[in-house]
């Protein structure tokens, strides 16, 4: 356990709007292979931003408040060798040493932290500005689709929106080194619907990163698809095109670099996903929407303790849901994660299922997929495997 006074430090650089920086490093474990932490404010209230760095590279994030500031460092601290807090006034340190742990640099933080320091006093608004967005507002296409108005100011409305934006856009960065590094990138949009995505991501690459990009939307609802296409004509996007029609007859004869879809529903994630390993997708990127497929069908047993309260149930239908696809996956050859998309207060559907193709496949994974099914289905797995692929 970390010496007391190095979280009471902590939480005094916090609490003055000093705190720069606070990093878990050195695992003692083979889980989370380092934790880096800043001071941001979020809705008008100071939060500590932690990113997790994975095993793998990948990353998943969380807000931290004030009030749960002592539980978040009590259940890090632990599974790390050292750590180190920067701020305006002077860094310190805890690492371990052959006497156990020692602290540098603390007496004198703490000193200075507990002392007066009008010039470091900042506004929360001040904090909030220092979250920088890939997007502005003021792109035309978020102008186009009433995201912004005419001035690129993003209505109140589209707030929740426009950072689940930008976030998915950063999930984009995160995987940009698996795309193709010369050339024409190919992205699929996969039951795209007003294809607030596929705007935003064929902006990004082709504005941002300055690729080539061949974008294509498909959905079932011509009247969508007849949108998309006008909006992407008077933008001048000559390399987005859309398509009404299922995309499980989506045709092989060009492979997508990545697969992006909003908030599928239902079966039409699994559809997605199908789709995206038949192509052999490069990257999947697939943001669940409703899940109805397991409930009142899971025929464990075991799990009835929990399947005998509905909304527990529900709850559970919806992760073993997302599990079982991350598992079908796997064993398609995929390297997954299952990170949120964006702040929960932005939408309740806040899972991303990442995957990045690595091999042709994996037996061993595919004989665990099976036995997941088992597991939760019993007898009704064959079921399952015929629903989703009709």
């Amino acid at each position: 356990m970390t010496d007391a006074s190095f979280e009471a430090a902590v939480k005094l650089a916090f609490e003055r709007e000093v705190l720069k920086k606070l990093v878990f490093s050195k695992p003692r474990t083979d889980g989370v292979k380092k934790v880096s932490c800043r001071l941001c404010a979020h809705r008008g209230q100071k939060i500590l931003a932690v990113e997790y760095t994975l095993r793998g590279d990948t990353v998943s994030q969380k807000n931290v408040k004030a009030d749960g500031l002592s539980a978040f460092l009590a259940e890090t601290e632990e599974d790390f060798g050292q750590i180190d807090l920067i701020t305006d006034l002077g860094n310190a340190e805890v690492k371990d040493g052959k006497k156990g742990q020692v602290a540098l640099g603390l007496s004198a933080l703490t000193k200075k932290l507990s002392g007066q320091i009008p010039a470091f006093e900042k506004k929360i608004a001040d904090l909030d500005t220092k979250k920088q967005y890939i997007l502005s507002g003021n792109e035309e296409f978020l102008k186009v689709l009433g995201v912004s108005d005419k001035n690129g100011r993003v209505h109140d409305k589209k707030q929740g929106k426009f950072r689940q934006i930008n976030r998915f856009l950063e999930h984009v960065g995160d995987i940009y080194g698996k795309l193709p590094a010369e050339g024409k990138i190919t992205v699929f949009d996969l039951c795209c619907g007003k294809s607030y995505l596929s705007f935003a991501v064929y902006y990004y690459l082709t504005e941002v990163r300055g690729r080539e990009v061949s974008m294509l939307g498909i959905d079932l609802k011509e009247d969508v698809i007849a949108f998309c296409d006008g909006v992407a004509k008077s933008l001048n996007y000559a390399g987005m095109r859309f398509v009404a029609g299922d995309i499980t007859k989506t045709p092989t004869d060009e492979r997508p670099d990545l697969v992006i879809s909003l908030h599928a529903c239902d079966i039409a994630t699994d559809i997605v996903l199908d789709t995206a390993i038949r192509l052999r997708a490069k990257v999947i990127l697939s943001t669940p929407c409703c899940h109805r497929y397991l409930t009142g069908k899971i025929k464990n047993p075991d799990l009835a303790f929990v399947t005998g309260f509905p909304h527990l149930s529900d709850k559970l239908c919806e992760a073993l849901t997302d599990a079982i696809r991350a598992q079908r996956l796997t064993a398609a050859g995929y390297r997954v994660s299952v990170p949120e998309l964006t702040d929960p207060d932005d939408t309740p559907k806040n899972t991303l299922i990442r995957a990045i193709l690595v091999s042709d496949g994996n037996e061993e994974e595919k004989r665990r997929y099976e036995a997941i099914l088992d597991f939760v289905l019993g007898d009704g797995k064959a079921s399952y495997l015929d629903f989703l692929n009709h």
